[in-house]
C-alpha cells in the first residue's frame, strides 16, 4: 500500500505541472491582462504603464513569466553560479512614478508564496486559508449527506424493485439531476427566504455587530446550501447503488446467505451491499471535486464566503495570482480524489491488492 501511494503522488507531480501550464497560458491568452487592472487610473501615461508592465514582468516572454510565477526571482546559485533571478525590476509610489529599483526577490510556487492578490494586496495563502474552511464546511457536511441519504435509498429502491418507492425515487433521482444548481439555489432562496422566510437568505453566519451566534444559527444558514449543494448527491448515489444492488442480489453467493436462513436485514446489509459499493467507489473520488465545483456556484448564490465566492471574484477582477492558486488546489484534489477511489477499491473488495 505504501509503495503504490508514494508512486501514485510521483505520477501525480508532471500531472500537476501540466495543469499549471495549461491554466497559465489560458490565463494569459484573456484580454487585458493584469497590467490593466494595476493600470486602472486613467492618468497614467503609457511610460509608466509600460515601467509597471516591466515591473510584474509582463513585457517578457510567456514561458519565462511561467518561470517566474513557478519558482520566482529570487536569484539560485548552485555551485556558486547564478542560474536565476536577480533580476533589475522598478519600484512604483501609488501614483504611479517610478521612486526606484530592487532586485527581484519573489519566492515562487515552488518556494510555497503563490504571489499577493491583485485586487486586496495580501497574500495569496493568506487569502485561501481564510476561505478554505467554510468551503470545506460546506463540501464535507453535504458529501454526507448524499451518501448517508443516498445509499439507503438506493439499497431500499433495489430490493423493493418495481413498488412505489422504486418508482418514485427512479423518477425523482431523475428530476433532480436534470435540475441545475444555481436554478435550484434560486428556488429555494425565493420560497423559503423570501417568501416563508422560514430559513435565512444566504451568509454563513448570522449578521451581528456583535458577532454572537448559536449552533442554532450555524444550523439554520446550513440548510438551504447543503440542500442544494447535495441534491445531485443524493440523486446519483442512489441510482448507482441501486443499479450496483440488482446485479448483487443475483449472484451465487447472496442465494446461500439466504438459505442458511440469515435475515433480509444481514444479507442485504452484511453480504450484498458491500460489493455493491465497489462501483460507489467509482465515483466518490470524482464526487469530491463536483462538490467543490458545485460549490463554486452555491456559494455565489448564498453568499457564502468559501474558497468559490473567493475564484468566482477573482475572475471578476481578473485577479490572476488567486485564479492560479485555485486551479492548482482544485487539481491537487482531485488528484486526491482518484487516490482514494483506487483505496476504496481495495477496502470493499478484498480480492484487489494495491502492490
Amino acid at each position: 500500500m505504501v509503495k503504490y501511494l508514494v508512486r501514485r503522488f510521483l505520477q501525480a507531480i508532471p500531472t500537476l505541472f501540466g495543469i499549471s501550464i495549461i491554466a497559465y497560458f489560458i490565463m494569459a491568452l484573456a484580454p487585458g491582462g493584469p497590467t490593466r487592472v494595476l493600470a486602472f487610473n486613467p492618468e497614467l501615461t503609457i511610460q509608466q504603464r509600460e515601467a509597471m508592465a516591466r515591473a510584474i514582468g509582463a513585457d517578457l516572454p510567456i514561458h519565462i513569466q511561467y518561470m517566474r510565477w513557478l519558482i520566482g526571482d529570487a536569484p539560485i546559485d548552485i555551485f556558486g553560479i547564478q542560474i536565476w533571478g536577480g533580476r533589475e525590476i522598478p519600484v512604483f509610489d501609488r501614483r504611479g512614478n517610478q521612486v526606484g529599483t530592487e532586485i527581484g526577490t519573489d519566492l515562487g510556487v515552488l518556494r510555497g508564496d503563490f504571489g499577493t492578490s491583485v485586487i486586496s494586496k495580501r497574500p495569496v495563502t493568506e487569502a485561501l486559508a481564510e476561505r478554505i474552511p467554510a468551503t470545506l464546511e460546506l463540501g464535507v457536511i453535504s458529501l454526507i449527506v448524499g451518501l448517508v441519504v443516498g445509499l439507503p435509498v438506493g439499497v431500499i429502491a433495489a430490493v423493493k424493485q418495481g413498488s412505489a418507492f422504486d418508482q418514485v425515487t427512479r423518477v425523482m433521482a431523475v428530476v433532480v439531476s436534470s435540475i441545475p444548481v444555481y436554478w435550484l439555489g434560486l428556488i429555494l432562496l425565493l420560497i423559503f427566504g423570501a417568501t416563508l422566510q422560514w430559513l435565512p437568505m444566504g451568509n454563513r453566519f448570522p449578521l451581528s455587530f456583535t458577532g454572537e451566534y448559536t449552533l442554532w444559527d450555524r444550523i439554520r444558514h446550513l440548510i438551504l446550501p447543503v440542500f442544494t449543494l447535495s441534491s445531485f448527491g443524493v440523486a446519483t448515489f442512489s441510482r448507482y447503488m441501486r443499479a450496483s444492488l440488482l446485479d448483487v442480489l443475483n449472484a451465487d453467493y447472496v442465494r446461500t446467505a439466504r438459505a442458511k436462513g440469515l435475515s433480509d436485514r444481514s444479507v442485504w446489509f452484511g453480504h450484498a451491499m458491500r460489493n455493491a459499493l465497489i462501483p460507489i467507489a467509482t465515483i466518490l473520488g470524482p464526487a469530491i471535486t463536483l462538490v467543490i465545483s458545485g460549490a463554486v456556484l452555491t456559494e455565489t448564490i448564498y453568499s457564502w464566503p468559501g474558497m468559490g465566492l473567493l475564484v468566482v471574484n477573482a475572475v471578476r477582477q481578473s485577479d490572476y495570482p488567486v485564479i492560479m492558486a485555485t486551479v492548482l488546489l482544485i487539481s491537487v484534489m482531485t488528484i486526491l480524489g482518484y487516490i482514494l477511489s483506487d483505496i476504496l477499491y481495495a477496502v470493499f473488495d478484498p480480492r484487489i491488492r494495491l502492490s
